[in-house]
């Protein structure tokens, strides 16, 4: 897929987010959307599941998800008939904290051992298992500093095309749209992978 004109792309399909899923679909290469039932995800799950229904929905359960979170996630799958695959890390929350303890600070040299086991891994594994070649993501440029500078379309070195149709998302754009759409939202979500609203936990630097 090197041969795409990402420039071109960006330029007519960027602020288009229905056209970029379709675009995107319409290459007919093997499609997975990640989500994390953060606020907003199911905006990127409606969005692409009603043009695929089918297509694979990724979540890494690291195991320190809020109740509602939980619930949340349920809801969702059962509205949009999402076909979710979960992946869990090679240890239970319960076996980790039995053995290395509560999640250690940002600040410990353990927490980047922490986001390998909990996120890093079973996305490695997710991509083994699942061999896509395009990848949906609900990244916003208000995220963190970092992805201020993507493009909602971008290639990863291991030719991955990287697809991120709310890139330029408001909060507003994404609450008219549950509106609109009768979707459901969650708050009440933590990423101790990430600590801070703005810090990066790895993934989209690794991807």
């Amino acid at each position: 897929m090197s041969t795409l004109d990402l420039a071109r792309i960006n330029a007519e399909l960027g602020r288009d987010a229905p056209g970029l899923v379709k675009w995107a679909l319409g290459l007919n290469q093997a499609p997975i959307v990640t989500t994390n039932f953060r606020p907003f995800e199911a905006v990127i799950l409606h969005l692409v599941t009603r043009v695929q229904p089918d297509v694979p929905v990724i979540w890494m359960d690291n195991g320190y998800n809020t109740e509602a979170t939980y619930r949340y996630a349920d809801e969702v799958t059962r509205l949009l008939g999402l076909n979710l695959r979960i992946y869990l890390p090679l240890r239970s929350r319960a076996h980790r904290e039995a053995v290395d303890g509560p999640v250690p600070a940002l600040h410990e040299p353990r927490h980047a051992a922490f986001t390998e086991e909990v996120k890093l891994e079973p996305f490695a594994r997710a991509l083994r298992e699942t061999a896509p070649k395009v990848w949906f993501t609900a990244l916003r440029a208000t995220d963190s500093a970092v992805r201020a500078q993507m493009d909602p379309v971008s290639i990863n070195p291991d030719g991955l095309i990287k697809v991120a149709p709310l890139l330029h998302w408001t909060s507003r754009d994404l609450h008219q749209y549950c509106e609109a759409h009768g979707l459901p939202n969650n708050f009440d979500y933590v990423d101790p992978t990430k600590g801070e609203e703005q810090r990066e936990c790895g993934l989209h630097l690794a991807h």
